[in-house]
């Protein structure tokens, strides 16, 4: 992402701004300076980044909420299923996970989970993952896309929301006893563009 920010004339310069690289740039007798922080890059699964999607399951989910390794790379390998990372300077920041499945001449996407480390939430990452999981459903077949989520997880609740999904119902005692989910659906169309 580039930042500007407009100053009067002075020659280019490479320096660090809070140990932010900030460049300067000549333009028309106005120098602008252009903070540059890394973006993050989207991507498919790969064999070698177990280990690091692992470290995000555990920072994110506490024993016994989270999905065990061989579970974990159950989903991962699944034929019906897509994982999408998350990385930043080689770095992964998160990652979420898709599967399609038909049933009686109908696929729906369910999105198994999405998961971004702590320390890079509150960036767009985990909306950007759910762009990716929806456009993997929809190149699937998949007509309608569905979830669970922690009755109490307020953050995926609003980004849910926001992005369309409605609430269809809810189970009790889903994730442990007197932990609920709430089961978020939305229709996928072709035609819809987010």
């Amino acid at each position: 992402m580039l930042l500007g920010s407009i100053q009067p004339f002075d020659p280019y310069v490479r320096s660090t701004n809070g140990g932010v690289p900030q460049i300067s740039l000549l333009r028309s007798g106005i120098r602008f300076n252009l903070n540059y922080i890394e973006l993050v890059h989207y991507r498919l699964y790969l064999p070698d980044d177990f280990a690091s999607l692992y470290a995000i399951e555990e920072l994110c989910f506490e024993r016994p909420f989270r999905f065990g390794r061989r579970y974990m790379r159950e989903l991962i390998e699944s034929p019906t299923s897509t994982t999408w990372i998350a990385a930043e300077d080689d770095a992964m920041t998160g990652f979420a996970i898709v599967d399609c499945l038909t049933d009686k001449n109908r696929t729906a996407a369910y999105i198994q989970t999405i998961e971004v480390a702590p320390a890079y939430r509150q960036r767009g990452i985990a909306s950007e993952l759910l762009n990716r999981l929806e456009s993997s459903g929809r190149a699937a077949g998949a007509t309608m896309i569905w979830l669970h989520v922690d009755a109490h997880n307020e953050s995926a609740i609003r980004l849910y929301q926001s992005r369309a999904y409605r609430q269809s119902g809810r189970r009790e005692h889903y994730y442990a006893r007197n932990r609920a989910a709430e089961i978020y659906v939305k229709a996928l169309n072709s035609e819809i563009a987010e």
